[in-house]
């Protein structure tokens, strides 16, 4: 019984952090969307200038993946200070697990390279003489 009630448990707790993961990267996805439509000026000069269009795809999903991977450490963070604030406050055990905080950042990145990708090539995908007749 005490089994079945812990794998309902992870369960539970693992789809919500499978939607929370998808609503963040959908957020990270439109923030980056913006980002390229407000830089469109920077990227027509930086394709004039001889850019290729891999680097600006480069640009914008490192872009991502770092906004990410701050997100992910600060997450981190956070619930390292709950996990040591709480427990001790109400005298739970509790303890760090190094593994599972890196698998955890390399969640958070691995979900700026998913989310980040669309955006990297629609700016990639950019004709540099279209933008810079915008300018």
């Amino acid at each position: 019984m005490r089994d079945r009630a812990y794998r309902q448990f992870t369960l539970l707790v693992s789809t919500l952090a499978g939607i929370s993961l998808l609503v963040g990267g959908i957020g990270v996805m439109n923030i980056m969307l913006v980002s390229v439509t407000e830089r469109i000026n920077e990227i027509g000069i930086r394709l004039a200038f001889g850019a290729r269009p891999q680097d600006i795809r480069r640009q914008f999903l490192f872009e991502a993946v770092l906004l990410c991977t701050i997100g992910g450490l600060l997450g981190l963070a956070v619930g390292y200070a709950c996990a040591r604030v709480v427990p001790a406050a109400l005298g739970w055990p509790t303890e760090f697990n190094e593994r599972m905080a890196l698998i955890a950042i390399a969640c958070s990145s691995l979900i700026g390279i998913i989310f980040g990708l669309l955006p990297a090539q629609r700016a990639a995908r950019l004709d540099p003489a279209a933008l810079l007749r915008s300018v």
